[in-house]
């Protein structure tokens, strides 16, 4: 690809997915969600653990009367675990799952700021060599004086974690209806 024609690509990506971004951390990196995924931001709550799910799984939230599975994102990334603190937060978004939206969350260290990123912060994501898979990231963002690295929350909860975690939601359902018709 010569010179004009990776200008033309990295254009087309800023025109394609400049907008409004929330922004959280994970350890010292800074990423950003497109803000119409994100359904709300609560604080930290008892998540119940689920047995039989991925290890990504931290287990589900009851927000409201909804039971919402929750990603603990840096077990999903592999990074280095570190104990909850008064930061750490649940993004609520809305995927795709079998052809249905689906409401989870996300376990993220701290929420940041919705940043409104222009066309002109946004780079194509480079190639870190074959055998790297970076299709979960939508682009850079060179914005406020660092890098955001912008997610693809659907390629970050796969379709099989967002089944799987549909699958758990389903089975605690069921065992409150069971239980509550118990108690009848």
């Amino acid at each position: 690809m010569d010179h004009k024609e990776e200008r033309r690509n990295c254009v087309k990506v800023g025109k394609d997915l400049a907008g409004k971004y929330l922004t959280f951390r994970l350890g010292a990196e800074e990423y950003g969600l497109e803000i119409l995924k994100v359904r709300e931001i609560i604080g930290l709550m008892n998540i119940t653990s689920v047995p039989r799910t991925p290890a990504c799984i931290r287990g589900v939230i009851n927000l409201r009367g909804k039971v919402i599975p929750v990603v603990d994102l840096r077990r999903q990334f592999g990074m280095e675990e570190v104990e909850d603190t008064e930061e750490t937060c649940i993004i609520v978004v809305e995927v795709t799952a079998g052809g249905d939206g689906v409401e989870m969350g996300i376990l993220v260290d701290t929420v940041s700021e919705v940043l409104d990123i222009a066309e002109s912060e946004i780079q194509e994501t480079p190639s870190f060599g074959e055998g790297i898979d970076t299709g979960f990231i939508l682009a850079l963002a060179k914005a406020k004086g660092s890098v955001k690295i912008l997610l693809s929350i659907e390629k970050v909860l796969s379709q099989r974690e967002a089944a799987e975690a549909l699958l758990a939601v389903r089975g605690v359902e069921r065992k409150e209806s069971v239980v509550a018709g118990a108690a009848e």
